[in-house]
């Protein structure tokens, strides 16, 4: 038995045991020396209990149970299961004479006999060494620290233990691009969990002198595996690890114990990277997270792959891009390694689709420090991403434009002038456009909050009137949060506007006003044209300035995103450099096999003034 210094440094010791004997017990057994274990998982919301642990003849058994049933019921069914265990082991035993006798359950006959029938074993449960009664409930009887006995087997009871209720690597990886899993906990959290990274040993190799196979599997047909010497939850492949495959083994816990540990492995070998990517000189401005006064804040256009993946999408807006760079696998490699790099406080994104954001980026960004919000628009949506160390979530105020024009009395004015336009109205009407407002507050100082708004305005060149509408809502309803909600707080508003600085749209913002004549109200003819005059009260600026593109396809470029600050509260520190022209096209225009979406990242260090 080890002395235990710490159950962290215990685990440690206990895998490279294991990992010499070639075996893949759990490491709280092997710590405990012959106790099994029993888990039992019981929540007061969910009718039944689920109770799981192997038995004598290696069976594993998982059992749902009501919290409601007498133990005796529980424990006549272990027996009976325990009963079948030993008849299948005897039946083996009766085909193989010669071998030696199994263990675990004693069967009804004498030293040499033939195997017999086997016999019921006792059954019973105990809790600080005295039996619980038969008519005690389960969802009292199956206490933390209970022994359960089973014939001369005897396992440990733990009661909702940490435990992994999923836990999945990504299918695609790539050399010198991190390898984020997707895992949730029961119980337990990942910066209290424990994470070790092998590689498939390759073919031929040998194994250091004095060393044991490495594979954690007995089998010799199993592969063999090696320790990366990484036992962090983020995964980087080196060029060393192509061709092979990976092992992750983890090890929940919660800061006071451990659960069962869990094994996964990589579906394909490492793939090789594509060199050079158009993020990879930005990330030398953004190697750290910035201090307390600065806020690193960052938006970008994914590229939904909802939209990627279409023949007109490969055929006609992206016909350069080679069609495994749309591929979504591909792209999420990328787009994880791009973001993480950057370090950001703040991340507003948008077209993301929701299993993207769900498989990939929660993932990748919450090993990072991260925690995001998601909202739908139709067929992807917006997400909004922030630094836990830096910033609290205290509410979100989510809108759809359409829907907000028509039944929030904020924006009864607006209505009635558009209503004086009946065939503007129902195309305004028609767009499924969404704004996400967060509001957070700084856990280094409770009295320094942001209103962060997030947006992606409708896409078609003979839009302008219906953007205009549309950023006249957003703008009211972030005055609204910024200012009648949360009385006097700074604003920052990203996404993409789908507007050039020439825009009707871009002088409203800048401006603070838009007049009745502006040619962008007929931007779809005059049969559409609903001219108005515009206000609002912010004083607003592009954080990035307007750089000559954010948007680079074959058939056009032009700055459509921005960052807009409050210059009452903000001030820009730092602009990092966007690709340089010679990187953008490299390979003709975006995405492309070093770029993952039509859209260039914004990404600028803000500071409270």
């Amino acid at each position: 038995m080890w002395r235990l210094l710490s159950a962290r440094a215990a685990l440690r010791g206990v895998w490279r045991a294991e990992e010499r004997r070639g075996r893949a017990e759990s490491v709280t057994e092997a710590a405990a020396g012959a106790m099994e274990r029993a888990v039992v998982r019981c929540v007061p919301s969910e009718p039944k209990l689920s109770l799981s642990f192997a038995l004598a003849d290696g069976s594993h058994k998982n059992m749902q149970r009501d919290q409601s049933e007498p133990l005796g019921r529980v424990l006549s069914r272990i027996a009976t299961n325990a009963l079948k265990g030993q008849a299948k082991v005897i039946a083996a035993k009766k085909s193989r004479k010669n071998r030696p006798n199994a263990s675990g359950g004693a069967a009804c006959a004498g030293p040499g006999a033939e195997p017999a029938a086997p016999c019921e074993p006792v059954v019973k449960l105990y809790y600080r060494e005295e039996p619980v009664a038969e008519d005690v409930l389960n969802v009292d009887a199956w206490q933390d620290g209970a022994v359960l006995q089973i014939g001369d087997v005897k396992y440990k009871v733990e009661r909702n233990p940490p435990a992994f209720t999923e836990l999945r690597l990504p299918r695609y990886i790539m050399a010198g691009f991190p390898v984020c899993p997707k895992l949730s906990l029961e119980f337990g959290d990942p910066a209290s969990s424990l994470f070790r990274w092998y590689r498939e040993a390759k073919p031929g190799a040998t194994e250091p002198e004095g060393e044991g196979p490495s594979s954690l599997s007995p089998s010799s047909a199993s592969p063999r595996w090696t320790e990366t010497g990484v036992n962090e939850r983020v995964y980087t492949p080196s060029n060393a690890d192509i061709g092979l495959r990976l092992k992750l083994r983890c090890t929940p816990g919660n800061g006071q114990r451990f659960g069962p540990s869990r094994e996964l492995e990589s579906v394909c070998p490492v793939e090789a990277g594509p060199g050079t990517c158009t993020f990879d000189h930005r990330h030398l401005y953004t190697k750290k997270v910035t201090d307390g006064s600065l806020i690193r804040t960052v938006s970008y256009n994914l590229l939904a792959d909802t939209y990627a993946q279409t023949e007109f999408s490969r055929t006609v807006l992206y016909p350069y891009c080679a069609p495994y760079a749309l591929e979504l696998d591909y792209r999420q490699n990328l787009i994880q390694k791009e973001l993480t790099g950057y370090n950001a406080d703040l991340i507003c994104l948008q077209e993301v689709d929701r299993a993207v954001f769900t498989d990939s980026l929660v993932p990748a960004l919450e090993a990072f420090g991260l925690e995001g919000a998601f909202r739908v628009k139709q067929h992807e949506g917006l997400a909004t991403f922030y630094r836990k160390s830096k910033f609290s979530l205290l509410s979100q105020h989510d809108i759809s434009f359409h829907e907000a024009l028509q039944s929030d009395p904020l924006h009864k004015e607006l209505l009635e002038k558009l209503a004086l336009y009946p065939a503007a109205q129902e195309r305004v009407f028609q767009r499924s456009s969404v704004l996400q407002v967060l509001v957070l507050q700084s856990t280094k100082d409770s009295s320094k909050k942001i209103c962060v708004a997030n947006t992606h305005l409708y896409w078609h060149p003979k839009g302008g009137y219906i953007r205009l509408i549309q950023i006249a809502v957003a703008l009211a309803h972030i005055r609204h949060v910024s200012w009648d909600v949360y009385p006097g707080i700074p604003v920052i508003f990203c996404g993409d506007f789908n507007s050039t600085p020439s825009t009707g749209m871009y002088h409203f913002v800048i401006n603070g006003n838009i007049p009745e004549e502006h040619e962008d109200w007929a931007s779809n003819g005059e049969e559409e044209r609903c001219n108005m005059s515009l206000t609002h009260f912010f004083k607003l600026r592009s954080a990035c300035g307007e750089p000559a593109y954010t948007n680079y396809v074959g058939g056009f470029h032009g700055c459509l995103d921005y960052i807009f600050i409050d210059l009452n509260a903000l001030e820009v520190e730092q602009v990092i450099p966007l690709p340089s022209h010679e990187e953008v096209t490299t390979h003709q225009a975006l995405p492309s096999v070093s770029h993952p979406s039509d859209h260039i990242a914004l990404v600028s260090d803000l500071k409270w003034k």
